[in-house]
């Protein structure tokens, strides 16, 4: 697994950079009315779903536990058509997709890191990043009536820290990836 993920550094850092974008945008401008806010979140899931399954696909051939990452992107990918073709949801039905959608992803991010902590230094950045998607999942299951602009913030933040933290892994992951590229490349010294 840590082969599929240090080879594939770059998709998470693209994660990451999709979500601190989407959190920026949810942030900045709350007053956008709920069909845009649907659309850009279809579009996030739809974009980060997409991203888990190519990683996912790249490394079916490691014998890694990569479905992990396709379950992930599947569910992403659902929940963004979903929301874009039924753009006219309920406030209320869009929350509870993006609850499930976060507590979903959340429990396997966490699967993932724990099965990680041997394998690399910093996946509890991959943990604190479960933790996040299922603690934000459940308050906005709990408090569904919180209102369009609270629910716009909170899913600014969420999305925005959720992406830094993914961009600090992926980068970790570039190191990994690095130095077993360091290690597999054959000794420059020759006696002379």
């Amino acid at each position: 697994m840590l082969r599929v993920l240090a080879w594939n550094w770059w998709l998470i850092a693209l994660r990451g950079l999709v979500a601190v974008l989407f959190g920026a945008a949810a942030y900045a401008w709350p007053g956008l009315t709920l069909l845009a806010l649907v659309a850009i979140f279809g579009a996030y899931a739809l974009v980060d779903g997409v991203a888990a399954i190519v990683a996912a696909v790249k490394g079916a051939g490691s014998g890694s536990r990569w479905w992990v990452l396709l379950v992930e992107g599947v569910i992403g990918v659902a929940a963004g058509v979903w929301t874009l073709a039924a753009p006219g949801l309920a406030a209320l039905a869009l929350l509870y997709v993006i609850a499930g959608w976060a507590l979903v992803t959340g429990a396997l991010e966490v699967a993932a890191a724990i099965r990680l902590r041997r394998e690399i230094e910093g996946e509890w950045m991959l943990a604190l990043d479960g933790l996040l998607s299922v603690l934000f999942g459940l308050y906005v299951a709990a408090f569904p009536g919180a209102g369009a602009l609270a629910i716009a913030w909170i899913i600014g933040v969420f999305a925005f820290v959720t992406g830094v933290l993914l961009i600090a892994l992926g980068l970790r992951l570039r190191g990994a990836a690095d130095a077993e590229v360091g290690r597999a490349a054959p000794s420059a010294a020759t006696p002379a």
